[in-house]
Order: C-alpha cells, then sequence, then structure tokens
C-alpha cells in the first residue's frame, strides 16, 4: 500500500475494475473532472478483457453525463504489466480485482494498490459495487462513492 508520504510523487493513477465498462470508466471520467489543474495522468483499466475497445456502459455513461461527466476517449481495456511500471497509484474498486491485479502485478510494485474507496470520508463502504446486473439505482450509488473517494484522494495528494 502507498504510504502518505509517497503521495506527493503520484503523477499517475490507474483505476480498475473487472471488465472496465461500469465502475472504473466511471471513477476515471469523475476523477479527471474533479482534478482539474491537478497535473495527472488518469487512466482506467480491467482485470478482463472482454469488454476491449468498448465504450463504457450507456447507463453509466447516462448517469455520469447527468452529474457533468465526460465520457469522452474512454475505451474498455485490460490491465497489462506495463501499467504496474507506468502508473504511481492502481486503485481497485473492490476485493476480487485487487486480488487479480495482485496475482499479475510485479512483487516489488505492489505497494502502487489499494481500494480506491480507501479514500472515501462519508461512506463506510470498502468496495465500490458492481452495478451490471442491477438498475439505475446502482449505477447513481457508484458515483456516490467514487465522487466521495475523488475528493478525499484529491484532498490527501494536495496535502501531500
Amino acid at each position: 500500500m502507498i504510504n502518505e508520504a509517497d503521495l506527493k510523487n503520484v503523477k499517475s493513477i490507474l483505476f480498475v475494475c473487472m471488465g472496465n465498462i461500469c465502475r472504473s470508466p466511471s471513477a476515471e471520467a469523475v476523477f479527471r473532472h474533479k482534478s482539474q489543474g491537478m497535473s495527472l495522468i488518469i487512466d482506467s483499466a480491467g482485470t478482463v478483457g472482454s469488454h476491449a475497445r468498448e465504450k463504457p456502459d450507456h447507463r453509466a455513461q447516462k448517469a455520469g453525463v447527468a452529474r457533468g461527466y465526460s465520457f469522452d476517449k474512454i475505451k474498455a481495456r485490460k490491465v497489462t504489466t506495463d501499467d504496474f511500471e507506468k502508473f504511481d497509484l492502481i486503485l481497485a474498486m473492490d476485493d476480487k480485482n485487487m486480488q487479480d491485479l495482485l496475482k499479475i502485478a510485479p512483487e516489488n510494485l505492489q505497494y502502487k494498490m489499494q481500494l480506491f474507496l480507501d479514500y472515501a470520508e462519508n461512506f463506510q463502504d470498502t468496495e465500490v459495487p458492481d452495478p451490471y446486473y442491477g438498475g439505475a439505482k446502482g449505477f447513481q450509488y457508484v458515483l456516490d462513492l467514487v465522487e466521495d473517494a475523488s475528493v478525499g484522494l484529491i484532498k490527501r495528494l494536495k496535502l501531500a
């Protein structure tokens, strides 16, 4: 896990969920919007590649666009081994994706990974739930969690 002192060196962040069509592209869109003015490389990826090159789920886009977020140029992709070198902070949406990342990450770079909701300030949830098989409320809740964790992370990055 990245420590507080290392947050000052974070220049690139990767958000990760399973298919990279709901949670992680939502996190990418929200964080990109909220961190405007900060010099960061922001991307998202999935632990599986079954949706590679697809746009984010239309329900995720609809919910996000309604709140003012842009999903332009976001396309699903699978995490690569290069990502562990390229990104300073890799944020998993849930424990399962964290475990999948740990299986493929070089041991010396595993410290870069943690759960995104470790940065949430107003929610007790530890995982961003997958809204894929649910209704619109699930996508709204994902945005609520992601917005909160984004604000918390930005505060910590600015304090580092």
